[in-house]
């Protein structure tokens, strides 16, 4: 089987690979000119080069092959320029998704996001059937994936046989880049993290959201979502988590969310808006902040044969990895 992957240079899509190498997949892999490549080291893999922002020249290397996991997506909570985002979340994979039709390949993977999902700000726990609409999304990342989903689905409805993934937070060894949520890993472990907010994320092992992209291209039903996830916990709970695992101190000072939202605001407009470099606190980060992003993965179990995991283990894989490889230093004192 020859399977084209999108995103295999980051981190979930670096995972994804190794899982269809694992089964003997003949890999073709989307890299961008300016993509670091550590997550590929190893594999034994044809590599091209191309832009979800130019699809069509990617036709050449759609022909020819049995399967499409589109992983790939521009995933950043603050962007100078917002089109950039929708060219390639939502133009780039309806037109990924038309030339896998035009070239004959018989299956697609689509990886979405939980961002997609309609949470509520009182920690109530969602599923694929909580209303939800484009008015839920805030913010250009989740609103894009919103519209790239919506794609995915109409192209399902006319027939393709395209699975839609909703991973959670995933999380483990790899993040290369990091991920915003390695952010909060690496400042834990950098002593940058002084205080929390009151939110709450679902945190799932990367590994195991790997192993569904291999497995969804024979189970489940195109066109419907599946959520992809493991424990759901709140901020405070996550950094508790590391601090047993580290020996570093969780941090005891809970910041209101006006608090943050001001401090997010100066942020975003002294290091994005003055100096052009990303922020560390956005107003969008914020503001989705607020709700609860707990989520239930009973459709993917029952469906898919999907693991719900304890984080544990991959939440310990994630601060190994990233002291291993520099991002932080060793803990002084490791718990006994």
């Amino acid at each position: 089987m020859r399977v084209f992957i999108t995103g295999a240079t980051g981190f979930v899509g670096g995972h994804v690979a190794r899982h269809y190498a694992a089964e003997g997949a003949e890999l073709r892999l989307l890299t961008r000119q300016t993509s670091r490549l550590d997550s590929l080291a190893g594999l034994n893999a044809e590599t091209v080069v191309g832009d979800l922002r130019e699809p069509e020249k990617l036709r050449s290397a759609l022909n020819g092959c049995d399967a499409l996991v589109h992983v790939a997506a521009d995933y950043r909570l603050w962007v100078r320029d917002p089109k950039e985002m929708y060219a390639a979340n939502v133009d780039g994979t309806r037109e990924l998704l038309r030339l896998a039709r035009e070239c004959g390949v018989e299956r697609v993977v689509y990886t979405s996001s939980v961002a997609t999902m309609g949470f509520k700000a009182d920690g109530t726990i969602v599923n694929e059937d909580t209303p939800v609409s484009l008015a839920d999304m805030i913010g250009h990342y989740k609103r894009s994936k919103f519209l790239a989903e919506q794609e995915a689905i109409r192209a399902a409805q006319t027939g393709q046989h395209v699975m839609i993934l909703n991973p959670t937070t995933p999380i483990g060894p790899g993040d290369v880049k990091p991920t915003p949520t390695g952010r909060i890993i690496v400042d834990f472990l950098n002593k940058k993290f002084p205080a929390y907010v009151d939110t709450g994320l679902n945190l799932v092992d990367v590994d195991e959201v790997a192993r569904m992209h291999v497995v969804a291209l024979d189970r489940g039903t195109p066109g419907e979502r599946y959520i992809l996830g493991g424990e759901n916990l709140t901020l405070k709970q996550i950094l508790d988590r590391m601090s047993s695992i580290t020996g570093l101190p969780s941090p005891k000072m809970k910041v209101p969310h006006a608090v943050a939202m001001a401090f997010a605001f100066f942020d975003e407009t002294i290091t994005g808006k003055l100096r052009g470099k990303e922020p560390r606190a956005t107003v969008e980060a914020v503001r989705m902040g607020k709700k609860m992003m707990f989520a239930s993965s009973a459709k993917a179990e029952r469906d898919l044969g999907f693991k719900v995991l304890p984080i544990y283990q991959a939440l310990r894989g994630a601060i190994d990895w990233f002291v291993a490889h520099g991002y932080a230093p060793a803990p002084e004192k490791q718990p006994l």
